[in-house]
């Protein structure tokens, strides 16, 4: 096999070209798409702001990427933003000082703490109980909103506070925060997954949970976890969405957010069979999905159009990472390699 057959078979080639494909529509579409400046010492451009958007659905991919591993399924990752962004808004809202660093921190870890519960309870019915996950996470992604509309008290909180802004919109060395801490998680995540035992250990539980528990493995323990961390990066994600606008909005933060989160997983090469998962995957699936919703933003094309075009991304990128497709392809490659040979015979 050459070099350049091995790089077509990878399973991250055509996710890549579907990803430089959208660059290049709109670079084309607008010139400066490309281009940074620097102003007030911080970095500005399409390229940082299409990075800033994408980084929430990062977090919230990278927890449903060790799900899936698994052979599991988180649907109520959506709900889960909305309740983390109500908790932390209601809490500042309520404080003495809304923009003090303490009452922030404080709101913080109190949203984070809720969303930690939340992963718990989806961890307890699926791992304990043995519910099927996505009936199990049905539960909360049903419930989720209304309990964010608890705290709100069906309304949309907003509040002004300087520090609970930045993680939304703030600046760190130049670059925005919430890409510096998408990038902080995803960092931390490969570290632990692919420096320790513990990547193994839930691609084992993905690939055989019965076989794993007879080896010693603790697959209960291991598919608990995930789930808490699921939440909790679904969380951090909502702290970030609730933050950009200052806003809680039980009803639409994190709409369909866990629709992408699989959509970003699958075009990774992560399969919803469980076992191998692929960090690095997962984060060009999310920004295969977010470049293509400025495409079509940029495109003047209609919002709702939108999950269109993701479903033809995805089909073909599905299509193009398929091992019967591919072996059928092949498979056609021989017969022409071979009728080519004979016709050369006969001619000689």
């Amino acid at each position: 096999m050459t070099r350049v057959q091995a790089i077509v078979r990878h399973r991250l080639f055509w996710p890549v070209v579907a990803l430089v494909a959208l660059l290049v529509a709109n670079t084309i579409k607008n010139p400066t798409f490309v281009t940074l400046r620097v102003l007030d010492g911080h970095l500005f451009g399409a390229i940082i702001n299409l990075l800033r958007q994408g980084a929430p659905l990062l977090l919230v991919s990278l927890g449903m990427t060790l799900v899936i591993a698994t052979r599991g399924i988180d649907l109520s990752v959506g709900a889960v933003v909305a309740i983390a962004g109500a908790v932390g808004l209601a809490s500042v809202a309520g404080a003495p000082d809304p923009g003090s660093l303490g009452a922030v921190l404080t709101a913080f870890v109190l949203a984070l703490a809720v969303c930690v519960l939340a992963g718990m309870w989806n961890g307890f019915l699926v791992s304990v109980l043995g519910i099927q996950p996505i009936i199990a996470t049905l539960v909360l992604m049903t419930a989720g909103r209304g309990i964010a509309m608890l705290i709100t008290d069906g309304q949309i909180t907003t509040v002004t506070s300087a520090p609970y802004k930045a993680i939304g919109s703030g600046f760190w060395l130049g670059l925005p925060i919430p890409v510096l801490l998408a990038a902080a998680v995803m960092a931390a995540v490969a570290l632990l997954t692919r420096r320790t035992a513990l990547g193994l250990l839930v691609e084992s539980v993905g690939i055989n949970p019965e076989a794993s528990r007879i080896a010693g493995v603790g697959s209960r323990a291991i598919v608990w976890t995930v789930y808490v961390v699921c939440a909790l990066f679904a969380g951090l994600a909502g702290l970030m969405v609730s933050a950009d606008t200052m806003a809680a909005d039980a009803n639409n933060a994190g709409l369909f957010i866990e629709l992408d989160a699989i959509l970003a997983v699958v075009i990774g090469g992560t399969s919803l069979a469980g076992g191998k998962f692929s960090l690095s995957g997962t984060l060009v699936g999310v920004l295969v999905i977010t470049t293509l919703t400025v495409t079509v933003g940029m495109m003047s094309i209609s919002p709702s159009v939108t999950p269109l075009f993701k479903a033809v991304v995805v089909i073909a990128v599905c299509l193009a990472q398929s091992p019967a497709v591919r072996e059928r392809l092949a498979a056609r490659r021989r017969r022409a390699a071979s009728t080519a040979a004979a016709a050369a015979e006969v001619a000689a």
